[in-house]
């Protein structure tokens, strides 16, 4: 785990010193941006119908802790969903300038990376296709946690838990897509590298969620994202000898 969230760190360092990596940023920062605000309001919106819907009223000995856990969750759902829509709607907006960033880092490698030149509408597509499968294994464990809440007390416990553990494994399929799509992994592949290095991953998303919640650091989470995973994902015959990720 600590691995996942050190590696990210370290992608956000590169991103920021070397030029030719910013240069890429400042194309969709702007982007970025819009979106990010548009989500914001939209969470605190989300966050304040949850808790007008669920928190209970009465005179019961719980129902105050109750109250706090309903409106903790509130505020965890709203923001987990503001955060993986950000990611998953961040990544499909700027597709190409992320494609172009990952050749670039290859280049800073030694790694000449065969970029796919495509027009912006049909990289968007193919970005939108690759966040479908993701959410397909996100939704069951979304409506287990929406079950648990029925349960007093420590159905909302449950529900927190499912709901970040959903959450962090669904930013891992959203952070490692461009990396993915170099390498022609489908979902079976992308689904096995979660699955072996599970707590790469989440260490990786868990630091990423803390990042995002960082005004103006957050707009660089996204393609610093893909930046880290440049050595966890790297093909075997891109290996070369020099490179500024060296194993730890």
């Amino acid at each position: 785990m600590f691995r996942g969230a050190w590696a990210l760190v370290k992608g956000l360092s590169l991103l920021l010193s070397r030029v030719e990596l910013r240069a890429v940023i400042w194309r969709m920062i702007l982007l970025l941006l819009a979106l990010f605000v548009g989500l914001t309001y939209g969470v605190f919106e989300l966050s304040t119908a949850i808790a007008d819907r669920f928190i209970p009223t009465g005179d019961a000995w719980y129902i105050d802790f109750l109250a706090w856990l309903l409106s903790l969750f509130a505020l965890l759902l709203a923001f987990v969903i503001g955060i993986v829509s950000f990611v998953t709607l961040g990544s499909i907006a700027v597709a190409p300038w992320l494609d172009e960033l990952y050749v670039r880092v290859g280049r800073l490698n030694g790694v000449e990376l065969s970029a796919k030149v495509l027009p912006w509408w049909k990289s968007i597509g193919n970005s939108m296709w690759n966040s479908v499968m993701p959410l397909a294994t996100f939704i069951p464990l979304a409506a287990l946690a929406a079950l648990l809440l029925l349960v007093p007390i420590y159905g909302t416990i449950a529900a927190t838990a499912v709901w970040s553990y959903a959450s962090l494994k669904l930013l891992s399929y959203e952070f490692m897509d461009t990396p993915a799509t170099f390498q022609g992994w489908r979902w079976p592949e992308r689904k096995s590298q979660v699955e072996e290095n599970r707590w790469y991953y989440f260490g990786f998303s868990g630091v990423a969620m803390l990042l995002l919640m960082i005004p103006v650091l957050n707009l660089f989470v996204l393609p610093a994202a893909v930046v880290a995973l440049y050595p966890q994902l790297k093909s075997e015959d891109s290996v070369s000898d020099h490179t500024f990720f060296p194993e730890s």
